[in-house]
C-alpha cells in the first residue's frame, strides 16, 4: 500500500469516526468463511456496518479525530473489526446473540456517545444500554399509567362521584 493510499484510508476512517457516535471494536479472527458470512449478514440485517481495519491506520485516524477515545487505542492489537451503528446497544446485542453459536466475535472496546468501554467483560453492560426509542417508549408508558388509572377508576366507580373517589383512593 502506498503512502497516498494509506493517507486516503486514514482520511476515510477519520470521517467515519466523526460521523458515528456508536463505534465498537471487535475481534473476529479465526471465524471460518461461512461463519464470517453469517456475521456480515446479521450485521446488515441489524443496520450495523462491519469493516476490518489495520490497527496502525485506525490509530492514526483516532489521533486525527476530534473525539477523545481514551484507552481504546490500547486495544488495537491483533485483528480488529469496526462496527458502526445508530443504536448504542445493537452491536452488543448482535455479538451476544452470535456468541451463542460461535466463540467470536470478542469485544475489544466501544465508544458510545463519548463513553468508553474497554474489554469483553463490558458486553452485558453494553447490552443493557437503552436506545433512544426504548427510552421514549418507557417514558410514554410511565406517563400513560396515571391516565389509565383515572380512566379505569371512572369506569369501575359506577358513574357516581363517591364510587369514583373510593376506587381512585384504593389505587
Amino acid at each position: 500500500m502506498t503512502r497516498e493510499e494509506k493517507a486516503t484510508v486514514i482520511k476515510d476512517l477519520t470521517a467515519q469516526l466523526a460521523e458515528n457516535s456508536t463505534i465498537y471494536l471487535a475481534d473476529i479472527s479465526g471465524l471460518d468463511a461461512i461463519t464470517t458470512s453469517d456475521l456480515r449478514r446479521a450485521c446488515f440485517k441489524a443496520n450495523i456496518k462491519l469493516s476490518v481495519v489495520k490497527n496502525t491506520l485506525l490509530a492514526k485516524a483516532m489521533e486525527a479525530s476530534d473525539k477523545e477515545f481514551g484507552d481504546l487505542p490500547g486495544v488495537l492489537t491483533g485483528n480488529t473489526s469496526l462496527m458502526f451503528s445508530e443504536t448504542g446497544n445493537a452491536p452488543a446485542k448482535l455479538i451476544k446473540t452470535f456468541r451463542k453459536k460461535a466463540d467470536k466475535p470478542l469485544l475489544k472496546g466501544a465508544f458510545i456517545e463519548e463513553a468508553i468501554y474497554v474489554g469483553d467483560d463490558k458486553l452485558d453492560t453494553l447490552v443493557s444500554i437503552k436506545s433512544k426509542e426504548e427510552m421514549i417508549g418507557d417514558i410514554i408508558g410511565l406517563l400513560q399509567s396515571p391516565a389509565k388509572n383515572v380512566i379505569s377508576g371512572l369506569k369501575s366507580g359506577g358513574g357516581k362521584l363517591a364510587g369514583i373517589l373510593k376506587t381512585l383512593s384504593e389505587r
